[in-house]
């Protein structure tokens, strides 16, 4: 079986990417996979066609994987390989991201196994960690870009930390390393069946009770662990790390705080207005209500803007950082 090379990145991706594939020779013989967590819209085929040797497209439903091209993820879409060929799929996000890196790194190591190169550039928090770990169990190669020189060193970083990462290098010394890796093949040295999981228990423990609810879609989340990792799965099947959750959830926490904010200037815009058409009609009485109850939300107004211009902390960040 050819090998296969599975690349995850987020932030600062682009550049990383235009330093991998620009170094990759026109022979190079294995299909490379692309995951760069995008919004809508994005350009990225067109930046790796202008710069390698290799064509570059959005990757399409079924399409066989052929050497020597690149198959970057579409908007919206998590891309899986499936026996020599492309799936897509708009399953639950990962992450909070469609299209997200574990879902390509785990297929990669389901039916490639020893063959799978999986490599972690340049992006926050940790998309990537998880897969990158089934691809190092399945007896794949994992590659990680050196952290202080990407632009978000969270991804490789936490790679760096939970996965037995064979090569972490700068990204310039990357093509070179994977045109070695990739003339090589695996299969005379490890035994393996395509699409068949074994999951070691003491790697993998599932539905540990948990107190979270799932940001995306307000279910019930469980807990699970993965080596050093803890992931959180929803019965949608939503997946997040801790850590990811732990960014969205304050990210939910901003914006309902602001939507608390929102709703009581309301309130005092409209019990104000109340108060003036009693006043005008000489219910003094209820006029005296309903300031009462304009100077109340006035009042909580100003704590919840107390909370909004209020600086959080990000755990998350901080232990990337160190």
């Amino acid at each position: 079986m050819a090998r296969i090379v599975a690349i995850g990145t987020s932030q600062g991706g682009v550049q990383a990417l235009r330093v991998l594939v620009g170094g990759l020779p026109e022979d190079f013989p294995a299909p490379v996979l692309t995951v760069q967590h995008i919004g809508a819209q994005s350009l990225l085929p067109v930046i790796l066609n202008n710069i390698g040797s290799l064509a570059a497209a959005f990757a399409l439903e079924n399409e066989p994987l052929i050497a020597g091209r690149i198959y970057v993820a579409p908007s919206d879409y998590h891309m899986l390989v499936n026996d020599g060929r492309i799936e897509l799929t708009r399953g639950p996000r990962e992450n909070w991201a469609r299209p997200a890196v574990d879902p390509l790194f785990r297929s990669a190591a389901l039916f490639y196994g020893p063959d799978a190169i999986g490599v972690v550039l340049s992006g926050r928090l940790n998309d990537g960690t998880a897969g990158l770990f089934e691809i190092k169990r399945f007896g794949g190669v994992a590659i990680v870009q050196t952290p202080h020189e990407a632009e978000a060193q969270d991804m490789p970083q936490s790679a760096l930390d939970n996965v037995a990462v064979d090569y972490s290098l700068p990204v310039a010394e990357m093509p070179r390393l994977l045109q070695r890796l990739a003339k090589e093949t695996s299969q005379e040295r490890i035994p393996f069946t395509r699409g068949v999981r074994a999951m070691n228990h003491q790697e993998q423990k599932l539905d540990q009770p948990t107190a979270q609810t799932c940001p995306e879609c307000g279910g019930a989340m469980r807990e699970e662990s993965l080596a050093n990792l803890t992931r959180f799965r929803c019965h949608i099947g939503h997946v997040m790390t801790a850590e990811v959750l732990a960014a969205t959830q304050l990210d939910l926490l901003e914006n309902n705080i602001s939507t608390v904010l929102r709703s009581l200037n309301e309130r005092v815009a409209l019990c104000r207005d109340l108060a003036a058409k009693h006043q005008d009609r000489g219910n003094l009485r209820a006029a005296e209500i309903w300031s009462r109850a304009a100077a109340e939300a006035e009042h909580r107004e100003k704590a919840a803007q107390d909370l909004v211009g209020a600086e959080w902390m990000h755990p998350e960040a901080a232990e990337a950082e160190a």
